[in-house]
């Protein structure tokens, strides 16, 4: 779906074809989710999280502005659910004497072997890790840019920041996520 087609959605959900939203909803379903996981770190919350911000957008449609993209508007509207969500929250203390023996992987196998994918894995972790213990303003324009792959540009649309200040956080949290890494922070 292009962007001419996603207009045309708009403007049929706007004149009654309520049901058309869903293709709008099935295109950046997956994306918001990941962006909202990687900000929050919780796949239940990302969920929940995510399905606020359809409802937001869909109620808000009326008032979205043609001169920007859809998707671009939608990541505003999940970035302000995001950072709202983050300012309220508590530090939630997790026992870690539970038990784990019924644990099951929610993992397909991709082929690699058991050593490839534990390898993988801790990387995975340890990036995952790193980018949770950013400041949020930095956590924030990482995971658009590095996970969601959006534009300097749409960031800069996204986050109401300019161009140069998008840039530069990009750039310093790339520099604290390889000082985490290397275990200085």
């Amino acid at each position: 779906m292009d962007v001419t087609e996603e207009l045309q959605v708009i403007d049929a959900v706007l004149k009654g074809d309520v049901d058309r939203y869903e293709a709008l909803v099935n295109r950046y379903q997956k994306p918001i989710i990941n962006f909202i996981f990687r900000m929050v770190g919780n796949y239940e919350d990302a969920t929940e999280l995510a399905q606020d911000v359809f409802i937001k957008s869909y109620v808000s449609l009326a008032g979205f502005n043609r001169q920007y993209r859809f998707s671009t508007w939608l990541f505003r509207i999940a970035t302000n659910r995001t950072i709202d969500f983050l300012r309220k929250r508590k530090v939630a203390v997790v026992s870690m004497e539970g038990d784990y023996e019924d644990y099951t992987p929610q993992y397909k196998s991709n082929g690699s072997s058991p050593l490839e994918t534990l390898e993988d894995g801790r990387l995975k972790t340890l990036l995952g890790d790193a980018i949770q213990q950013l400041p949020s303003e930095y956590r924030e324009v990482i995971v658009l840019y590095h996970v969601t792959e959006i534009s300097y540009e749409e960031i800069a649309e996204i986050t109401d920041l300019p161009l140069g200040t998008v840039k530069n956080r990009i750039f310093r949290a790339r520099k604290m996520l390889k000082k985490i890494l290397e275990g200085e922070i």
